[in-house]
This record gives C-alpha cells, sequence and structure tokens, in this order.
C-alpha cells in the first residue's frame, strides 16, 4: 500500500452520484464523498467505504506523521499519530524526536531547529531508530519528509514555496521551515 492508496479524513474520494452512496468512514459535503477516517477504500456495488486497520507502534523504517509539541535548540519533539498511514488510537500517540542532525542531509552543522518547525506543525518523518525508552528517534532528510502543515502568525493555512519556506496566502508573510515535497509533484 502506497502513500496515495490510503486517504485522510476531509480528503475527496469521489463525487457524489445518486447510483453511488457514500458508506462507512465517508461523508458527504460540497457534492464530494470525503473520508472521516483514515484508510484505504474499499469499493462495494453500490457504496464506497474506508476501512479502518490497526496501527501497530512505530519500528524503525517506518513513516510517521506527527505534531509538534517542544522545541529546543537540539531537538523538535513530535507527538506521532499516524504511523505507516494508520492513525493511532486517541490517546495512543508516542513521542518522537528529530534531532538536528536528523533534520537534512547535507550542511547538517548549519541548521538551526527554530527554522525548521514551530509548534503545531504536523510533520512526516521516518523512524531511524527506537531512541531511548520514551521516544523514537525520526528524520526528515528526505525530499519528501518535513513540514507538510503549518499555520501561519495569522492563522491561515500555510504554502510551501521551496524546500526551506512557507508563504502565508493571507499576509504574504514568509516563514522558515524544512518543507517536505508536496505529494504529485
Amino acid at each position: 500500500m502506497t502513500r496515495s492508496d490510503v486517504y485522510l479524513p476531509g480528503q475527496p474520494i469521489f463525487e457524489s452520484t445518486p447510483s453511488v452512496s457514500p458508506g462507512t468512514g465517508t461523508y458527504t459535503r460540497d457534492r464530494l464523498v470525503r473520508a472521516s477516517l483514515v484508510g484505504p477504500r474499499l469499493i462495494g456495488n453500490k457504496t464506497k467505504s474506508i476501512i479502518q486497520s490497526r496501527a501497530l507502534p512505530p519500528s524503525p523504517s517506518s513513516l510517521v506523521i506527527g505534531h509538534v509539541i517542544r522545541l529546543s535548540p537540539l531537538q523538535a519533539t513530535i507527538s506521532i499519530s499516524v504511523v505507516d498511514g494508520l492513525a493511532l488510537p486517541p490517546g495512543e500517540d508516542f513521542t518522537g524526536v528529530i534531532r538536528v542532525q536528523d533534520v537534512r542531509a547535507t550542511e547538517k552543522d548549519k541548521v538551526k531547529i527554530g527554522d525548521c518547525f514551530r509548534g503545531g506543525d504536523v510533520v512526516r518523518g521516518l523512524v531511524i531508530s527506537l531512541g531511548d525508552a520514551r521516544s523514537y528517534y525520526i528524520t526528515t532528510a528526505r525530499n519528501d519528509l518535513g513540514v507538510i502543515f503549518a499555520e501561519s502568525e495569522a492563522g491561515a493555512v500555510m504554502v510551501p514555496i521551496s524546500w526551506q519556506e512557507m508563504r502565508c496566502p493571507k499576509t504574504g508573510s514568509i516563514e522558515k521551515r524544512k518543507c517536505a515535497k508536496p505529494d504529485g509533484l
């Protein structure tokens, strides 16, 4: 299963028609049937549903998604909520650490955590090791890894304009982030 086979909540699945109705794990909004769960699409005779599988704890080489909960000059701490495309049950999240040397593959000595992540950013990363007893070590040192969702100071969803900058569509201000390459590019 690839990332494109997994639907996230709110993601459009298909346009609503009288011949096909939304099934379990979906809802209709603006004439589009959207996913209400994280999971692959299940196509029945006259319904389309999203099935949810049980997520396993992260292991090395697991692709994870989480949000930044704490920053220090040497690391960003994230709360992992999705493992290999499967959402963890509420209250069952794991803690991950992105160390300064794991942010990008080149120029590691020039990395400043505050220029790469901010509190509340949603980050896609890859587990590189189990770390210590409390957290997993995560890397964002690939083009497809990094910040996938960020909110500006004005409260708008920011748009990536390069691998290290995002722009606020409301104010036009530019903020530094270690951006993940958007899917499909």
